[in-house]
């Protein structure tokens, strides 16, 4: 049963989209979080709301909306896990980087 009201997105995937999204669903050598955002794109496809698709997959709908529309302005690439922001630190400058003993041993 359809909870919710019907979502503005509309996808209409072609049969090798529908195909690489099935198989995504069921491989176990794939990451998971894939698998999952292949369930999203697939039953959305199937006219299911943003709701049900939400609870299907256990995830929240911020993140369910997200996804949707990665697929829908990039297509499956978009749906491939980005790296995160990487957080470049800086190297210490030489003053404050520990000095090695300089003990003689022997």
């Amino acid at each position: 049963m359809n909870r919710g009201r019907k979502t503005s997105f509309t996808i209409h995937l072609t049969p090798a989209q529908r195909q690489t999204l099935l198989a995504w669903q069921r491989s176990t050598l794939i990451p998971a979080g894939l698998a999952r955002r292949a369930r999203i794109v697939l039953l959305l496809a199937d006219g299911r709301t943003i709701t049900d698709i939400a609870a299907a997959v256990g995830m929240s709908r911020r993140h369910t909306y997200k996804w949707i529309q990665r697929f829908v302005q990039e297509g499956l690439e978009g749906l491939e896990e980005t790296p995160g922001r990487r957080h470049h630190i800086e190297p210490l400058p030489p003053s404050l980087r520990e000095q090695p003993n300089n003990l003689d041993r022997g």
